[in-house]
């Protein structure tokens, strides 16, 4: 099974709609194909397959609960947070801040009294749904709130490969959300293969060297989809693939049937663009 990321900087440059494309494309070659969507904060590949989504599983998290009986208010749980989610005053037991919590465990790592404890809380829900005899979605969405999507993303596509092999996909396409945040680097993390999805403008020529950056420090080998490529500068993007010794090995252009076949969810229409 071959693990294959749809992926890039800038949000907002069709990096989902590449994603389903290319899923499409695979399933006409006759493949079996798994796609999970992990950008947890806005999946919307469901939406693009006009499919809906039933039957959410929980996705739980742990999260630090102070046992104010253990508690000796030294104050080194709040001196390790790094989101500043622990409020301490000497003398006085910790006040934690759910809604900053990332849920990291520094504090009950250092806490040596063990007054923080772990509590497992609803982080998000995941959802599987079988779209065709040879086509499976995961989709992954984090509660509101969660500042931290990172664990998420790797409970989502920990399921989604564990799903993968029971049925056996050819492919897993994992489509990432957009930055080179936490969340984005664990859904990256073990592809055999990463496609950066730009557009030839300065700011998506800008991220995309954020991405490929990132990409060559994980080892992990990419090609550059670049959409929209007759409507800019394509030079930009060009200059950029040469930098980082990468190809542009797909160029979609800028087409209305495209953005109509989009906002209808049926780019089935359109897989012929690839």
């Amino acid at each position: 099974m071959r693990l294959v990321a749809s992926t890039g900087g800038k949000g907002g440059t069709g990096k989902s709609t590449f994603a389903v494309l290319y899923t499409l494309r695979l399933l006409r070659e006759g493949k079996k194909v798994l796609l999970c969507d992990c950008d947890v904060e806005c999946p919307n590949d469901h939406l693009l397959l006009g499919t809906n989504l039933h039957d959410g599983k929980p996705i739980y998290q742990d999260f630090p609960r102070l046992n104010a009986e253990k508690c000796i208010s030294c104050g080194l749980c709040s001196k390790v947070c790094k989101e500043n989610a622990i409020f301490w005053v000497k003398g006085k037991p910790p006040i934690i801040f759910e809604d900053l919590c990332s849920g990291c465990g520094a504090c009950w790592i250092v806490c040596p009294q063990g007054a923080i404890e772990k509590e497992k809380k609803p982080a998000g829900e995941i959802f599987k749904t079988r779209i065709s005899e040879n086509l499976w979605l995961v989709t992954g969405i984090s509660k509101p709130g969660i500042s931290e999507t990172g664990p998420i993303v790797r409970e989502v596509k920990k399921r989604a490969i564990e799903l993968a092999r029971d049925i056996g996909a050819d492919v897993l396409i994992v489509d990432t959300a957009p930055g080179t945040h936490c969340s984005v680097i664990q859904a990256l993390l073990g592809c055999d293969k990463a496609y950066v999805v730009t557009e030839p403008t300065p700011l998506g020529s800008h991220d995309a060297s954020l991405i490929l950056e990132l990409l060559r420090i994980m080892d992990v080998p990419s090609e550059i989809v670049l959409n929209k490529a007759d409507a800019g500068d394509e030079s930009v993007i060009r200059n950029i693939a040469e930098r980082y010794g990468v190809q542009v090995t797909v160029r979609i252009p800028y087409s209305e049937e495209l953005i109509r076949a989009y906002s209808e969810g049926k780019l089935d229409r359109v897989v012929d663009l690839l």
